[in-house]
């Protein structure tokens, strides 16, 4: 008696077994929307005053609370020391800062590991609006209410746009567990 093709018994959807997760998308996808993040806020706008808020330490944020384990606590160093070239702060400052996010993160992980996503936005729009603040103290410039009143549409926009960016982290999240079938 002949074998028939083991395709030809599958569902209309493919089989699921001698499937895996890519190893590329797994470990890059991450990395790599955290890289771009830090440089796209160079692109669409040119203004006087800082409105566009930090995307990378945003996408950062996003990617920790989404998905806790995915990134180690010593990411926010090089992450930071990417965003440092491209930011126009001294030299390591998002270092320190994206540093002592996913610190925070993790310390914060540790005492409440169940979280809805209330308290990752409060969490993330907290860590971001302490960043905004001491980026300013770094930067050297004139510590004053003129400053700070700069500082609250960035931070109201940071606000505003965090859903967004977690909405597309998690839509990230799901491409980077794509199952490709391996063959052989």
């Amino acid at each position: 008696m002949e074998r028939a093709d083991p395709r030809s018994r599958r569902d209309a959807y493919g089989s699921r077994i001698n499937r895996t997760h890519s190893p590329l998308l797994a470990y890059a996808v991450p990395w790599a929307t955290i890289l771009f993040a830090s440089v796209l806020p160079l692109f669409p706008i040119a203004s006087a005053a800082p409105i566009v808020p930090p995307v990378g330490l945003m996408t950062l944020l996003a990617w920790r609370l989404v998905r806790p384990g995915l990134l180690p606590v010593w990411a926010g160093f090089p992450l930071g020391m990417f965003s440092d070239l491209f930011s126009g702060q001294p030299f390591g400052s998002d270092i320190l800062l994206w540093s002592l996010a996913m610190i925070v993160i993790e310390a914060i992980e540790t005492r409440f590991p169940w979280r809805s996503f209330v308290q990752d936005w409060l969490i993330a729009v907290g860590i971001v609006a302490c960043s905004i603040l001491a980026a300013a103290c770094l930067s050297g410039a004139s510590l004053g209410p003129p400053l700070f009143a700069a500082l609250v549409p960035q931070v109201l926009l940071s606000l505003m746009l965090y859903p967004i960016i977690a909405r597309m982290v998690s839509t990230l999240d799901r491409f980077r567990l794509l199952r490709v079938r391996i063959l052989g």
